[in-house]
């Protein structure tokens, strides 16, 4: 029996609604900045179970917008809103080695680079550790593989940028910025 996109966020939405007690769906108004990620991360979700819960196979999301939530707490929609766009760098970073790579191409900037675990479309700046150097890249890769200290690959521009081509690998702090 195959059910249709309707009967599947049916299903979802009770699932969740299960799992979240006796917590209601919601809603949230899309705000400038909000990415789905934060969005689901906020209501305690995954991206795809949100995407279900709305009926969609798109991520495309877009200001004013309104989107189903599990609970529709202000709380979690305070947290959203809080943490769409910072101004500055998130004041928690990560530290460990960065190397270059050929990078792969964005229509939006050369300037990019390919990390484990950001969504793609996150902005981070990444300040070599030693000259106090900075760069700030798109993430829209994933990578380095292999080597657990080394935590972002640079496009070579990025790479360059940063000072880094001569050395390889350099000490660096990624902090995300949007």
């Amino acid at each position: 029996m195959s059910l249709s996109r309707a009967g599947r966020a049916i299903l979802v939405a009770a699932a969740l609604a299960g799992m979240l007690g006796s917590a209601q769906a919601g809603s949230y108004r899309v705000q400038s900045g909000d990415t789905l990620w934060q969005i689901a991360r906020a209501h305690g979700v995954s991206v795809q179970a949100l995407l279900d819960l709305n009926g969609r196979t798109d991520g495309v999301i877009r200001p004013g917008e309104v989107l189903t939530v599990p609970g529709g707490s202000a709380a979690a929609q305070a947290t959203v809103r809080a943490a769409a766009v910072p101004a500055t760098p998130q004041a928690v970073g990560q530290r460990g080695q960065a190397v270059y790579y050929g990078g792969r191409r964005d229509a939006r900037t050369v300037m990019t680079a390919a990390h484990l675990n950001l969504p793609f479309g996150t902005w981070v700046r990444v300040t070599h550790e030693r000259t106090g150097r900075s760069v700030d890249v798109l993430i829209n890769d994933r990578g380095p593989f292999g080597v657990p200290s080394r935590i972002i690959d640079l496009s070579r521009e990025a790479a360059s940028a940063l000072g880094i081509l001569s050395e390889g690998i350099a000490p660096v702090r990624v902090d995300v910025l949007r």
